[in-house]
């Protein structure tokens, strides 16, 4: 086992169409012994299955992103955890770049950049990462990472559980902001259009901060 032993935690629901993909892309750092663990959050689309055999676990945990994040945590054995989306690649060498970023932050996260055809995504990534810099909150898409010792587990709320998890931790210190970028898909932003997601984002953000249950936001979020 390397010395600095980096786990990335993968909660899925239903990726079968992106999984094999996404943990296609982590084997060089298995080769490199760190380790990857899937959270299935009860996907019905054969998703544990095509998981098994490119990853180091899978585990079941009740659904939630933040439910299936901590539990792929408490399964992990590395001395860092990483939290990756289904739809997110990592840059090349992530573990260098974390393992360096955490020697003077307890946390942090990538900036992060919007794979899509619409030329308002760059855009949106930007602000995203202009945003995050200025106040210290990282989203999910921004493949979140801690070290083990100082992670406290996502709050186990139903939305915004990466805005909580980073007011949470900047109370111990402000993120580590990676200039080094993943790539997320831009389906969502795509499919409901950018200027009325970034809008109904906002939105959301707003309410969340204005004291709205996660539960009602989760709801509109889904519709």
């Amino acid at each position: 086992m390397v010395a600095e032993r980096l786990s990335v935690v993968v909660p899925a629901l239903n990726e079968a169409g992106r999984i094999r993909a996404c943990l296609e892309a982590l084997a060089p750092l298995r080769g490199r012994g760190h380790e990857v663990v899937v959270a299935d959050g009860g996907s019905t689309d054969g998703t544990p299955a095509l998981a098994a055999g490119l990853c180091d676990r899978v585990l079941q945990a009740a659904r939630g992103r933040a439910v299936q994040m901590n539990a792929g945590a408490r399964a992990a054995t590395g001395c860092a955890l990483l939290f990756l989306h289904a739809d997110t690649r990592l840059p090349p060498r992530a573990d260098e770049l974390v393992f360096q970023a955490l020697k003077g932050a307890l946390w942090g996260r990538f900036d992060v950049e919007i794979e899509g055809v619409h030329p308002l995504l760059p855009m949106v990534a930007a602000a995203m990462n202009l945003r995050s810099r200025l106040t210290g909150i990282a989203t999910g898409d921004q493949a979140i990472f801690a070290r083990r010792d100082a992670f406290p587990g996502f709050p186990e709320i139903a939305l915004m559980e990466d805005v909580a998890f980073s007011k949470a931790m900047k109370r111990s210190g402000r993120p580590a902001c990676l200039r080094n970028r993943v790539v997320t898909s831009g389906r969502r932003w795509e499919s409901r259009g950018v200027l009325r997601t970034v809008l109904f984002m906002w939105r959301l953000r707003l309410m969340y901060f204005l004291g709205a249950r996660p539960d009602d936001l989760a709801r509109r979020y889904e519709k």
